[in-house]
């Protein structure tokens, strides 16, 4: 094989991962849109789990579901991949230290995901273990308690959490994540949703992971690790707060704008 078709069968093969990944983009932004709906009933007083397990549950909630739900599981190792070929080769339209920014997020994004694309593996296929992201959050915080200064470890933890939630916020705020798109392949008249749909949802995430590092780093002061909480707590905690019904509705509408934005995002992303 000479180095012309060398070229054009990496180029091909890359194609690929880029469709497939794009594909499983599709299908974070499916579990988004659930979640934000799971959200919206904890506002109006419901106890449903309000998390990225719960939102699977709810999409294999039916029989259709259920075929809907092994797409999400596939669509979402396939985005978790792509997401660590990113790392390894991705963002060359940006360089030094932002594309290195990217590149770890890019990774730290990949493991996250593939761990919710194998949770919906296992619902699909009925061997998925009970508890919520909250009581694996506490599980986590009790064992990080349990460790030589471990209140300390907690509350470092609960500072990078809140790194991450005010990076998110950044993002979202400076629409940043408009350098990561080919928006020319958008309508004209769309090119303004698609930044505030993407504004939205990255202040919407924000807020919650920013909540999540607040409850975190109470569990590390009061060394309790029945005080920390993940999502489904940070969103809880929301709702309980004065005028906790309209500040988790704007939220449930954020990570829901996050959801829709997921697919100009996928058909529109660089390579």
């Amino acid at each position: 094989m000479n180095r012309t078709e060398a070229t054009a069968e990496r180029g091909e093969k890359s194609n690929t991962a880029q469709l497939l990944g794009r594909a499983g983009m599709a299908c974070y932004g499916v579990v988004h849109l659930v979640l934000a709906y799971l959200a919206l009933q904890v506002a109006f007083g419901s106890s449903e789990q309000a998390d990225q397990k719960g939102a699977l549950e709810q999409i294999g909630s039916t029989a259709f579901g259920q075929v809907l739900l092994w797409v999400v599981a596939i669509g979402l190792v396939l985005f978790g991949l792509w997401q660590f070929l990113m790392a390894a080769t991705g963002y060359e339209w940006v360089s030094g230290g932002q594309r290195t920014r990217k590149r770890i997020g890019a990774a730290a994004r990949g493991v996250v995901v593939l761990v919710l694309g194998f949770t919906a593996f296992r619902l699909a296929t009925g061997s998925s273990s009970g508890g919520s992201s909250s009581q694996k959050q506490q599980e986590f915080t009790g064992k990080l308690l349990s460790l030589p200064a471990g209140p300390v470890l907690v509350v470092l933890v609960a500072v990078a959490v809140l790194g991450v939630a005010i990076a998110a916020g950044i993002k979202g705020a400076k629409q940043k994540f408009l350098v990561d798109l080919n928006t020319s392949e958008l309508p004209a008249k769309s090119r303004r949703w698609v930044a505030w749909l993407g504004t939205t949802g990255y202040l919407a995430k924000g807020v919650v992971l920013a909540v999540v590092a607040v409850l975190l780093a109470i569990a590390g002061f009061d060394s309790d690790a029945h005080k920390a909480g993940g999502l489904d707590a940070a969103l809880k905690t929301l709702a309980a707060q004065p005028f906790g019904t309209a500040l988790l509705t704007v939220v449930a509408l954020g990570l829901a704008a996050f959801g829709v934005y997921c697919f100009p995002a996928a058909w529109t992303h660089k390579r």
